[in-house]
């Protein structure tokens, strides 16, 4: 009786193939996937390949994304100093060739970062021989799947990208403002490219705001009046109110070179807050040991390094020297020496 249960359960068995080692393997019906116990490969059997017919239309939109942000960045360097240093260099030649220097570093790191960031493959996993028993050897496809738009193996940390149409190595995200997805190949210099894009912003809403001031018209403030010393809220509120409208009176005054240091400030500000969030959650991930997309995927436990600030080190490729200057390198030391 036991034997004919087994037969039965064979029966009802479908036999199908290994994609990775091309081994034989009796997989139910009812499953989804099966992993093979050989080679480690993971197949999916209810896969489909959806049609990557925009994908002609999203290399337009990357492309124009990267035309825009260029050429924004060119007009932002090219306004701030037509606006700002000829204020700068009238108040002192010397002050004026240092403020130079810094924007021409500034934008000259921020230019070639970005370009290596857009233009740079963002990382193609490596090749790896697979699809017949003798050259797979035991577990030479752990948890790798097979990617049906690229007809080849996909490791774990690969994910495969219908704007770029290839599978990229450790990839975080499809970034449309460089055209280009963040992987392990152009991660360093996309996070480099924010540093250098957050610093540049700070550095021309401070410019700014000094140039500004220098050549703002005078306000036309009338003297405070208090009532035997004492100040209430009353009080308080009116000089506010009489101050902002003296301020805005003024602007009418503004020469073009006034409202265009008003509208860098401000452009400044904006862009600036943006990117900090940005970089923020980037070195946050950087930090834990994850990219975005590992993160999103965590609940398919997925592998992660420790959260530990030798991750920045890695990743920056720092020295090791460096890691002293860090907290987790003496806390790291203390576990070990107990």
């Amino acid at each position: 009786m036991q034997e004919d249960d087994q037969s039965t359960s064979v029966d009802v068995a479908l036999e199908t193939n290994c994609w990775g080692c091309g081994l034989c393997v009796l997989v139910s019906p009812t499953a989804s996937g099966f992993k093979c116990g050989w080679c480690g490969a993971i197949t999916k059997q209810n896969a489909v390949k959806i049609d990557n017919k925009h994908f002609r239309w999203r290399v337009l939109r990357d492309r124009c994304f990267v035309s825009i942000v260029l050429l924004f960045m060119l007009f932002f360097i090219c306004l701030g100093i037509w606006a700002v240093y000829p204020v700068v260099f009238s108040i002192s030649y010397l002050c004026g060739v240092f403020h130079l220097s810094i924007e021409v570093i500034l934008s000259i790191t921020t230019l070639s970062s970005f370009y290596l960031a857009a233009f740079r493959p963002a990382g193609a996993p490596p090749t790896i021989l697979w699809g017949s028993y003798p050259t797979v050897g035991k577990g030479g496809l752990e948890n790798y799947t097979f990617c049906y738009y690229c007809s080849k193996p996909k490791s774990p940390r690969t994910h495969h990208c219908r704007s770029c149409g290839m599978c990229i190595l450790d990839m975080d995200h499809h970034c449309p403002f460089i055209g280009n997805c963040v992987g392990a190949a152009n991660h360093r210099c996309f996070i480099i490219f924010l540093i250098s894009t957050v610093i540049s912003t700070v550095y021309l809403a401070i410019t700014t705001s000094y140039a500004a001031l220098c050549i703002w018209p005078p306000l036309d403030q009338r003297p405070a009046r208090m009532w035997n010393g004492f100040v209430n809220s009353e009080l308080i509120f009116r000089v506010l109110k009489e101050n902002i409208l003296a301020f805005l009176s003024s602007a009418m005054f503004l020469p073009a070179r006034g409202l265009v240091l008003v509208y860098l400030f401000i452009s400044s500000v904006s862009l600036g807050i943006g990117l900090i969030v940005l970089l923020w959650q980037q070195l946050f991930y950087i930090y834990i040991g994850k990219t975005y997309l590992s993160h999103l995927r965590e609940g398919d436990n997925v592998e992660t390094e420790k959260q530990d600030c030798q991750n920045l080190v890695r990743f920056f490729g720092w020295p090791y020297s460096a890691a002293i200057y860090l907290p987790s390198y003496w806390k790291s030391r203390k576990i070990h020496e107990k």
